[in-house]
């Protein structure tokens, strides 16, 4: 996965609190989401933006909707600004 040039870190964020709160490690959730360790490790530190089916399959292994997904990654948008 190449890197973005407009990345979205709070995406990141909320994908990696969603991940510990669920008590899975980076190689448990991108297995879930039948993604690569290092693309999610990317994804999570806001390297890398995703695609949209992406998203839907670490919402899917994360047991939440996209809706919610964005609805997290937004609070902490609002919170870096």
């Amino acid at each position: 996965m190449r890197r973005s040039e407009r990345p979205q870190p709070a995406l990141g964020k909320a994908v990696r609190q969603l991940r510990e709160k669920r008590g899975y490690t980076q190689t448990d959730l991108a297995a879930k989401a039948s993604i690569a360790d290092p693309t999610l490790s990317m994804i999570e530190r806001g390297r890398s933006n995703p695609t949209w089916a992406t998203v839907r399959d670490i919402a899917d292994a994360l047991g939440v909707s996209m809706a919610d997904l964005a609805k997290l990654a937004d609070k902490f948008a609002s919170a870096d600004k």
